[in-house]
């Protein structure tokens, strides 16, 4: 019987604040929607840097014959034979360079050709402009500051340039975004707290007068304030499961059917970071509201 009349008192809560049990619902999944996107970001975030961190190198970029203003290593001119091959030694002697590759002059005019294709900007540059480089693997790509130490004041040595400059504007773009998603969170979240307390107030106002006779015939505190707790549990769990119907949309058509095939480069999130992300924010949908709800009840019914 006391399992029947919760039931009926959380029945007939939903129903009298059916529109503010709506807000709720709707305000808990676009916050946990955020929060759950938030979270995959920063996995995408974690995944895109290993991926590139490992394909970007380390450039040692010599000087050549148009380079003798350009600084005190190239005040003699372009590197020497001599220079590059003490340099290439150096290198296949520390512990944290995985491969070590040269690139001459012509090979680079041809990198940037690809590059720059038939463009105006293609038609100012010749072979001799560009220099010669050792293209350094590293097997820690942190690492950059060592060779940079190591090799920048070296006589011979235009330019030590650690390549992962050249995405890390891309990272720190993403990284923004996933900010601004979760203040976005945290202020939808707040929205969706301040709805449940007011909806559980008014819940318990109209129904003053049943917790008063409660009360009058010896009714524990915890059972009286059971059915408005189950109340806001169950419409924040209702949006807690919008929220994973959002988060799986999002991946599904946004990500797999979209992105995917647009920007196929980037190597995107699979599934199982998904299913590892979806308890999470069904179990903050069905806690959140209901701790809410209790701390409300205990200051409004004084119980």
């Amino acid at each position: 019987m006391r399992a029947q009349f919760v039931l009926s008192e959380i029945g007939v809560g939903l129903r009298r604040n059916l529109t503010m049990t709506f807000a709720v619902i709707v305000s808990v999944a676009l916050s946990l929607g955020l929060f759950g996107a938030s979270l995959l970001m920063r996995d995408q975030v974690s995944t895109m840097k290993g991926y590139w961190y490992d394909k970007v190198n380390v450039s040692i970029f010599f000087c050549n014959k148009n380079d003798a203003d350009s600084g005190a290593n190239c005040a003699k001119g372009a590197a020497t034979t001599q220079q590059k091959n003490d340099i290439r030694a150096e290198l296949d002697r520390l512990p944290i360079v995985e491969k070590v590759q040269y690139e001459s002059s012509d090979q680079a005019y041809k990198h940037y050709k690809e590059q720059f294709g038939d463009t105006p900007v293609a038609g100012l540059v010749t072979p001799d402009q560009l220099p010669e480089s050792f293209r350094v693997k590293l097997k820690d790509p942190t690492k950059f500051a060592v060779i940079k130490s190591a090799f920048s004041e070296r006589p011979g040595v235009q330019e030590v340039q650690d390549q992962r400059d050249t995405v890390e504007p891309l990272f720190n773009l993403l990284n923004g975004m996933n900010i601004a998603a979760l203040c976005v969170m945290g202020l939808m979240l707040v929205v969706a707290l301040l709805l449940i307390v007011n909806t559980v107030r008014v819940s318990a106002f109209s129904r003053r007068r049943e917790t008063g006779i409660m009360r009058l015939v010896g009714a524990s505190s915890f059972y009286i304030q059971m059915p408005f707790i189950l109340e806001a549990a169950i419409a924040g769990l209702i949006g807690a499961a919008f929220a994973c119907v959002l988060i799986v949309g999002g991946k599904f058509i946004l990500v797999n059917n979209w992105l995917a095939e647009k920007i196929q480069v980037i190597n995107f999130i699979g599934w199982d970071s998904v299913v590892a992300v979806l308890p999470l924010v069904l179990l903050i949908g069905l806690l959140m509201p209901a701790l809410a709800a209790f701390f409300a009840l205990r200051k409004y019914l004084k119980v």
